[in-house]
């Protein structure tokens, strides 16, 4: 049965959230910016630490994973319900050990590590207590792992990791780094790449640099460049096996990818109250804002986008818990990554006009929205990418035509239809 209501006790649930976030998490946001993938300490700890304490005793922790995985088992609806919650804030995934890019990484540590890696790995991660890194993309080759160049090759019972990996978000504060390396050149990609875990305290893991995004100061990015210098790991540091990387990435980045979503829609639906309240408050040329038909334009377009997009990702997520195949789920995973930045853009961008000159300042956060936009349009592989995915996956459940005209041609489905019914149509004929 198609039901569009959440269930009353996770309704509960939820409302409780909404409030524990607006009136606890989000002023971390104010107090501490910027450093929610900094270590615990100090005071930060003191602060933050009975806020977690809360969210466990509620059952709210790590819901992204099953029980069976160390996590709360609600699956991806019920956490899609939640992050829209949690997207509004920046601290909020932190306080709720749902963030990213955690989630798609504990998700591969669990699914395909052995117990050492899960004991030494995934239970820190899931008791929040460190973060990791997903060292993937490449300086001269982006997102295509068909053109990576860093290698690992065999020496005695170790590994020997060497070349470069870009944008590796999180490397400054990451305790581990997961790192996806070609380590058989002689067969192709989908069977030649392997991922590792490298702890980030290895001899010969280098942050060259820590790139920031447009507005940052220099000294403010996270998003590394890193030099992989002769770097030795033992074999036991494979994970999944080697030539798995490419089954591994499909696990990871479907998961993270529903999940930037999920938190979208939070991001975006606090764009859209700002909008509706600033329209409701100011006054120009007569009557307030709301009464303009632009502005009212502005608020029913982004209202529409929102609630198709929402919907698209709440179907996308009830998908995932029903067939727990993200294989399965691929076209829908890459569709949503496609609508996703230009849903968060457009309302964030009109929500910045009717706030006029203070919509462009920094004590409102639609800049920081719009920037963050144009960074998921690129961050788990482009927007153009995953187009050509959703059009290849839609194209597999249609034929070409057979013969010269297209099956839905008006001629022939006209004749087809006066022979399907000859008899009746010479009856009327012959009565004329």
């Amino acid at each position: 049965m198609w039901d569009f209501e959440t269930d009353p006790d996770y309704q509960k649930v939820l409302d409780w959230a909404d409030e524990f976030v607006r009136e606890e998490v989000e002023p971390l946001d104010l107090a501490w910016p910027h450093q929610q993938f900094v270590p615990l300490d100090g005071m930060r700890r003191k602060a933050i630490d009975p806020l977690k304490q809360e969210v466990r005793r509620r059952g709210l922790w790590a819901t992204h994973l099953g029980a069976d995985l160390g996590g709360q088992g609600y699956g991806q609806l019920k956490l899609a319900l939640l992050n829209e919650i949690l997207g509004r804030s920046q601290w909020a995934p932190i306080v709720f050990g749902c963030q990213a890019p955690d989630t798609g990484n504990a998700e591969i540590i669990a699914h395909y590590g052995t117990a050492e890696q899960k004991q030494r790995y995934l239970k820190p991660l899931l008791e929040g207590e460190l973060f990791s890194c997903y060292s993937m993309t490449e300086p001269h080759a982006g997102a295509d792992p068909t053109m990576f160049t860093t290698t690992a090759v065999r020496d005695g019972d170790d590994w020997v990791i060497n070349g470069w990996k870009f944008f590796s978000s999180n490397a400054r504060t990451a305790s581990f780094l997961i790192v996806m390396v070609v380590t058989n050149p002689d067969v192709s990609a989908y069977q030649g790449m392997s991922m590792f875990l490298v702890p980030t305290d290895t001899p010969g893991v280098k942050i060259v640099r820590n790139v920031g995004l447009y507005g940052e100061r220099a000294d403010e990015g996270s998003h590394a460049l890193i030099h992989y210098d002769n770097v030795r790991v033992p074999s036991d540091a494979v994970l999944g096996g080697e030539g798995q990387a490419f089954a591994i990435a499909q696990t990871r980045l479907g998961g993270g990818r529903i999940h930037h979503a999920m938190r979208t829609i939070g991001l975006s639906r606090k764009a859209l109250d700002m909008m509706c309240e600033r329209a409701l408050s100011r006054e120009t040329q007569g009557s307030r804002l709301s009464d303009k038909q632009f502005v009212q334009g502005y608020i029913a377009d982004s209202y529409a986008q929102l609630l198709q997009f929402r919907l698209m990702v709440l179907y996308t997520a009830w998908e995932i818990d029903k067939y727990n195949d993200y294989k399965k789920v691929r076209k829908d995973i890459a569709a949503v990554k496609v609508v996703m930045p230009t849903v968060l853009h457009d309302i964030a961008w009109r929500a910045m006009q009717v706030h006029g000159a203070l919509g462009v300042t920094n004590e409102v956060p639609f800049l920081g929205m719009v920037t963050g936009a144009a960074v998921m349009g690129l961050a788990d592989g482009p927007t153009e990418v995953h187009k050509t995915t959703v059009a290849k996956q839609v194209l597999r459940d249609y034929q070409p035509a057979e013969g010269t005209w297209p099956t839905e041609w008006i001629p022939a489905k006209r004749e087809a239809a006066q022979a399907k019914f000859a008899e009746y149509l010479e009856h009327e004929v012959g009565n004329l």
